[in-house]
């Protein structure tokens, strides 16, 4: 199963996402694992992703899709995986979806955790550090909501996306998860 996992900051992606990639026997694959992996192996794009990683910039999309591309190429992603932090626009969930026609693979589901606003901002407050103050947590919020209604926009009119609220205790979500993924299955 090839799968994207979309939610803003406090959703729970890294918790579902690992839960589920140990439960579908997936790699997760984060591109921020991505960016350190390139930059440690000394490669042509880990140099050129290195000074955006070092600045706390976004990586341009040729660089990050070029090292999406390497990564989906590894043997252990051959039965499916679950890229988390990656897309995060619509332009880049086009890009991806070129990258996999390149490859002869298919997304199967981008998973949204569609948890509230006031939700986010207790679980991001909960987790952040000291130097998190509240309106930067609320600006990441906003800056996610301006660029998720593009991205669930682009998925939704293909049947690619997969809303589960992420609302509720993270085993339940779970579940839900694994019973929707398996329904879509049947």
């Amino acid at each position: 199963m090839r799968l994207v996992i979309l939610g803003g900051p406090g959703a729970g992606k890294g918790t579902q996402g690992r839960m589920l990639c140990e439960n579908l026997g997936i790699p997760w694959i984060a591109t921020g694992e991505i960016f350190r992996a390139a930059i440690e192996s000394d490669t042509e794009l880990g140099r050129q992703a290195a000074p955006y990683v070092e600045k706390g910039d976004l990586v341009p999309d040729p660089i990050t899709i070029e090292l999406i591309r390497h990564r989906l190429t590894q043997p252990d992603t051959e039965n499916g995986w679950l890229l988390d932090g990656y897309p995060r626009t619509a332009f880049q969930a086009e890009e991806l979806d070129f990258l996999l026609g390149d490859l002869g693979q298919e997304l199967n589901w981008a998973i949204w955790l569609d948890a509230p606003v006031p939700v986010l901002m207790q679980r991001s407050l909960d987790r952040s550090r000291d130097d998190d103050a509240p309106e930067i947590i609320r600006r990441r919020i906003d800056l996610f909501h301006q660029r998720t209604i593009p991205i669930t926009g682009y998925y939704k009119p293909r049947n690619k996306l997969l809303r589960i609220d992420g609302d509720r205790p993270s085993e339940v979500i779970q579940q839900d998860l694994l019973d929707k993924l398996a329904a879509t299955q049947a």
